[in-house]
C-alpha cells in the first residue's frame, strides 16, 4: 500500500505544537520527527532507538494529531499502567485493557474507546486477536498499530515470547491499518524477521545510534559480589537502582545483605507471589524502595526514568540483555553508573541452563546454539579491556566516532595490572599440573591456599611442591585470577557436569617464561567522577532539589501513581537551578506541559517561593 501524502498541518512546528502542550518538550530527539510521520502517513515502520530514545512519543504524537484511535502492543501490565499514568497527568486521553482491571473499570474504560474518547489503547498481545478485542477494535475502526518491545517476535532476538507470533494476524483483521514495530535492540539478523513476521509492507526503517552517552559502564572482576555492590549503591544514596541476579536464592541473599546495611532494599523473582511482587515494584516506583535485587523477571515493566544505577552482580547471556538491562538506567538523559561483576564462571552456569531448557524446547539444538554464540559474545564483551562503549555500538553494527568515551572504566583508567602477573599464573598453571589436569577449580584453588580438607589430604596433595603456594590470597581473588586465565585462552574449562582445568599450548609457553600474561584488579582510588556528572548538577541546589523530590513524592501519593510521571529528575533539577517564582517562568521549564501549568503550578511556585525564603536565596 503507497504511503499517504502527509495533510499540511503535519509539519514540524505542528508537531512540535502538540510535543509542547502535552510534555513540555521544544525540541525532538533524533528520529523522532521521522518516526512520527511514518505514523501520521500509515506508512508501517521498524523503529530501533536505545532505551531513553523517546520510542513512546513517536506512537503518541499521531494519534494526538489525528484525533483518531491507535493501539499499542505491550507485553506487561505494570508497563501499561504507568504509562497510562503518565499520559493522563498530562492531560492524554489514554486507557488499557488488561486482567488486572476491576470489573467496572474494564467496562468504564470500553466504553469510553468504543466512544472514540481516547487516542491510545493500550493491550497485552495474547488479549488482542480475542474475539471480544477485535470486535470493539474493528468498529471504530483503529488506523494504527504500534508493536511495542518488537524483538519479542523473532527466534533470533533475546526475549522470545511465542504469542508476539501471532501479530502477523492484525494485517487480515485491519488491511487498512499501519503497523509500527518499535525495539531498543535488535541485530540485523532480529530486524530482518520483524520486518517478515508482522508482513510490513514497504516499511520505514528507522535505526537510531545505539550508544547511551549518558551511562557510564564498568566491567569489573567479581571477587565479593555483595560487599561489592553495597559500596555501588553508596555512591548513590537515596537514589533508585536495581541489582540484576541469577537466580531467585541470589536475589534474597542480596536483598537481605543489603537490609542489613541500611538499604532500603527488597528481592523480586518470578517465584514470589503475585501481589508481594506488584506491591514491590509499586513501591519501588512510588520512591519507598530504593534498591530492587532482582533475576530478569523484572523487566520491561520498569518505566522509571530516574533508576541512576543498575548492577549485575552476574553477567547477563547476551550482549542484547545487557544493553536492554543497563538501558533501564537513566531514561531521563541523565547520568547513570552501570556496572558488571564478572566472572567467566558465570558463563559456564549460563551454558549449563541453556542445555537445559532446550533439552524439550521445538527446535531445541538450534535455539542452544544461536544462544551459546550470544553467550560467547557477551564474554567477549567482559573480558576485553577496550572501552565499552565502542564494544557496544560495534556490537550493534554501528561505527564508534570517539577515541575515548570518558564514561567507561578503561577509558577513565580506573583498573590496574596486578604486579607479577606472570609469576601468579605461573603459580596458577603449575599447580593444575601437579594434579594432573584431573580437578576442577574449587580444588586446585584449595591446593594453592593451602585447604586442610578431607579432600585434599585423601589425594595427598597437600605434599605437592604448590600446596599452600598463595595461602596469602584470599579464595574469591583467586578464583577471578584463574578464571581471568580462562577468558584469555591461557587455560581450559572442560565441558561436563564436573568441569577440568586443563593446561594448552599458551599454558607451557608461561610456565617456560616464553610467555607474559596481564591479570587486571579496581585501582586502589575507586571510581572517577565524569565531567558530565558534574555539568549536569551545576548551578542546581542541591536542598532545593531534594525538597522538589519530597513535594513529588506527596503529590503521587495523593494521586496514587508513580512518583516520576509528575516530574523526571531533569525537571526538577532545573526547577531548582532556575528557581522559577511565576506561573509564566514555570510553564517555561522543559518537561512542563499546559496541563500541568494549570494542574500543578501554583503548589510547585509557592513550594520554590517558600524554600527560597526560608535559605535567604
Amino acid at each position: 500500500m503507497p504511503a499517504k501524502a502527509p495533510p499540511a498541518v503535519w509539519n514540524l512546528p505542528k508537531i512540535l505544537e502538540t510535543v509542547r502542550q502535552y510534555w513540555g518538550f521544544d525540541t525532538l530527539r533524533p528520529l523522532q520527527a521521522e518516526a512520527i510521520r511514518a505514523g501520521l502517513e500509515q506508512r508501517d515502520s521498524l523503529v530501533v532507538l536505545p532505551t531513553g530514545g523517546g520510542k513512546s512519543l513517536c506512537y503518541q504524537v499521531p494519534a494526538a494529531m489525528t484525533g483518531k484511535t491507535d493501539v499499542v502492543v505491550s507485553p506487561l501490565i505494570a508497563l501499561m499502567k504507568d504509562q497510562v499514568d503518565a499520559l493522563r497527568q498530562c492531560g492524554y486521553p489514554a486507557a488499557a485493557l488488561h486482567s488486572g482491571l476491576a470489573v467496572s473499570e474494564r467496562r468504564q474504560n470500553e466504553r469510553e474507546i468504543a466512544a472514540g474518547k481516547c487516542r491510545l489503547v493500550f493491550v497485552a498481545p495474547e488479549r488482542l486477536l480475542m474475539n471480544h478485542m477485535l470486535r470493539l477494535l474493528q468498529r471504530l475502526p483503529v488506523r494504527a498499530f504500534a508493536i511495542d518491545e518488537a524483538h519479542c517476535i523473532s527466534h533470533w532476538g533475546h526475549d522470545f515470547r511465542p504469542e508476539y507470533r501471532r501479530l502477523a494476524a492484525l494485517k487480515e483483521h485491519f488491511p487498512s491499518a499501519s503497523v509500527h514495530a518499535y525495539t531498543a535492540t535488535a541485530t540485523p539478523r532480529v530486524r530482518e524477521d520483524i520486518v517478515a513476521q508482522l508482513q510490513l509492507r514497504d516499511p520505514h526503517v528507522l535505526v537510531g545510534t545505539f550508544d547511551r552517552p549518558n551511562l557510564v559502564y564498568r566491567i569489573l572482576p567479581r571477587t565479593d559480589a555483595h560487599a561489592q555492590t553495597l559500596d555501588i549503591i553508596r555512591r548513590h544514596a537515596g537514589q533508585a537502582a536495581i541489582v540484576y541476579c541469577l537466580s531467585r536464592r541470589n536475589a534474597e541473599d542480596m536483598a537481605d545483605y543489603l537490609r542489613c546495611h541500611t538499604i532500603r532494599a527488597a528481592a523480586y523473582h518470578a517465584g514470589m507471589d503475585a501481589e508481594l511482587r506488584r506491591e514491590t515494584q509499586d513501591a519501588f516506583a512510588q520512591e519507598k524502595l530504593d534498591v530492587v535485587a532482582a533475576t530478569v523477571a523484572f523487566g520491561m515493566g520498569i518505566d522509571r526514568s530516574d533508576v541512576r544505577c543498575v548492577v549485575h552482580a552476574t553477567m547477563p547471556k547476551s550482549v542484547e540483555h545487557y544493553q536492554q538491562e543497563t538501558g533501564r538506567a537513566g531514561r531521563d538523559g541523565l547520568e547513570a553508573e552501570c556496572v558488571l561483576l564478572y566472572s567467566a564462571a558465570d558463563a559456564m552456569r549460563w551454558e549449563g541452563l541453556i542445555d537445559k531448557s532446550a533439552a524439550d524446547a521445538e527446535r531445541g539444538e538450534e535455539v542452544a546454539a544461536a544462544m551459546k554464540q550470544l553467550l560467547r559474545q557477551m564474554r567477549q564483551l567482559c573480558a576485553r579491556q577496550q572501552c565499552r562503549h565502542r564494544m557496544l555500538t560495534e556490537y550493534f553494527g554501528q561505527s564508534y566516532p570517539k577515541a575515548n568515551c570518558g564514561a567507561c572504566d578503561v577509558c577513565l583508567d580506573e583498573t590496574d595490572d596486578i604486579p607479577d602477573a606472570t609469576i601468579t599464573a605461573q603459580k596458577i598453571l603449575s599447580c593444575v599440573a601437579r594434579v594432573q589436569e584431573r580437578f576442577g577449580a574449587q580444588h586446585v584453588i584449595d591446593v594453592l591456599r593451602g585447604a586442610d580438607s578431607d579432600r585434599v589430604r585423601q589425594c595427598r596433595h597437600d605434599t605437592l611442591s604448590t600446596y599452600g603456594l598463595m595461602k596469602d590470597v584470599d579464595k574469591k581473588t583467586l578464583t577471578n585470577f584463574v578464571f581471568q586465565l580462562v577468558d584469555q585462552g591461557l587455560l581450559v574449562r572442560s565441558d561436563g557436569e564436573y568441569p577440568l582445568l586443563q593446561l594448552n599450548a599458551a599454558s607451557w609457553e608461561i610456565m617456560h617464561g616464553k610467555r607474559r600474561v596481564r591479570l587486571i584488579q579496581p585501582k586502589a582510588g575507586g571510581v572517577k567522577r565524569t565531567r558530565t556528572e558534574k555539568v549536569e548538577w551545576e548551578g542546581v541546589d542541591r536542598g532545593l532539589f531534594e525538597s522538589l523530590r519530597a513535594l513529588r513524592r506527596e503529590i503521587a501519593a495523593d494521586r496514587g501513581v508513580p512518583a516520576f510521571v509528575i516530574f523526571g529528575d531533569a525537571t526538577l533539577r532545573e526547577l531548582a537551578r532556575t528557581r522559577p517564582d511565576s506561573l509564566a517562568a514555570f510553564g517555561h521549564v522543559r518537561g512542563v506541559g499546559q496541563r500541568k501549568v494549570a494542574d500543578l503550578g501554583e503548589r510547585v511556585v509557592q513550594h520554590i517561593i517558600k524554600y527560597c525564603n526560608e535559605q535567604g536565596l
